[in-house]
């Protein structure tokens, strides 16, 4: 048995991909946009209920540094950018000013510099491939969390801490709490509490040396970090912020979680006794790897979307698979009108979405029912 899935949108993407990285739809349902970042400008397109563009309201945000040094998020209002660079996180209004910026610790290598500008760096052999940390922002749009690399200009927390996570204050870019982030990554994304702004999940990659799954809470005066694990890969969150979609660090396992990290009863999946044998894998081999991809979500509170591609691209077609944690339905393929080409994405509301082969298109899909 399989589920059909129905195309429900094509959002085409407002850049060229020649221009620009790859559109992605962000934002909760009432609040979703289109964005899509090129080296000079973030491009942002609210999207109403059938995702479709808004005419006319489309908002740039001019970038302080190319996408390649850093990542990026707007406010689920469209009125800001936040640019996590190598060396500051800097909010900037669609007329290119900016609202504040934080200066940290440097992203690249060894670098032990604070650096005053991009200019000081931007040329410098040693910088072209830093590593990165991330912004988001909180459920109401009022607080900017920031992973960055430690120290800020007031100092260091103490001589251990590599880096740190940071509450800011949106409007005017107060640093409001600091912690040690216990971690030394490579990259890394936040998730935002789905209804609390005081919540939020970060997923840490540190590389080879494992995947730091942080969770922190702002009480207006402290901020609190839970270390929920050291080698997990946070996906999605649920509507209700209770429960988490990871994937292991080594990627054999699947499994949903309370706010605690705790896997909830029976809902974790090994990807050896899970995953079916790829239908157009050699008959002769006996032995496949299969491993799940970082990539899915929560379509609603009870059901996932998750994918193989990366072990099935050495068989055939991609496989997507919808996961009812009810066990009503439990475990069974996508089967979409065309082979897809990528990951897919969770949007919530029973939605998801795949880019196009050239990767200008984004196709929105939810559930058509089973077919035998």
């Amino acid at each position: 048995m399989s589920v059909r899935a129905r195309l429900r949108a094509t959002v085409p993407a407002p850049l060229p991909p020649t221009q620009a990285g790859p559109p992605e739809i962000t934002g909760p349902p009432g609040r979703r946009l289109l964005v899509q970042r090129s080296d000079d400008a973030i491009v942002a397109q609210p999207l109403d209920d059938a995702f479709a563009a808004r005419a006319g309201a489309i908002v740039r945000f001019p970038a302080p540094w190319p996408r390649r040094r850093g990542t990026w998020e707007v406010a689920p209002d469209a009125t800001l950018a936040v640019f996590a660079g190598v060396h500051a996180v800097r909010a900037v209004d669609p007329s290119g000013a900016t609202r504040w910026e934080v200066r940290h610790g440097c992203w690249s290598g060894g670098c032990e510099e604070i650096h005053e500008s991009y200019a000081s760096y931007a040329d410098r052999r040693d910088h072209r491939y830093p590593e990165s940390g991330s912004v988001g922002f909180s459920a109401d749009g009022r607080l900017v969390w920031a992973h960055v690399r430690g120290p800020l200009p007031e100092g260091e927390l103490s001589p251990d801490t590599a880096d740190e996570w940071l509450v800011i204050d949106a409007e005017d870019g107060r640093v409001l709490a600091r912690a040690d982030a216990e971690a030394v990554a490579a990259g890394s994304a936040h998730l935002p509490h789905p209804t609390d702004p005081a919540q939020m999940a970060l997923s840490i990659g540190e590389g080879q040396d494992g995947a730091p799954l942080r969770w922190g809470r702002w009480d207006g005066k402290e901020l609190t970090v839970d270390c929920l694990d050291d080698d997990l890969c946070l996906l999605s969150l649920s509507p209700s912020g209770e429960r988490l979609m990871t994937v292991s660090h080594d990627q054999d396992a699947l499994a949903v979680r309370d706010s605690r990290g705790a896997v909830v009863e029976s809902l974790d999946w090994d990807a050896g006794a899970a995953i079916p044998r790829h239908p157009e894998a050699p008959a002769d081999e006996d032995e496949l790897p299969v491993c799940w991809d970082w990539a899915g979500g929560f379509l609603d509170e009870t059901t996932l979307i998750a994918s193989t591609t990366e072990s099935d691209e050495d068989h055939g077609q991609y496989r997507h698979w919808l996961v009812d944690t009810t066990a009503s339905h439990g475990f069974v393929p996508v089967d979409y009108p065309a082979p897809v080409s990528c990951e897919p994405t969770a949007l919530g509301g029973g939605f998801w979405s795949t880019l196009s082969p050239s990767r200008d298109v984004v196709h929105v899909w939810s559930a058509d029912g089973p077919e035998d």
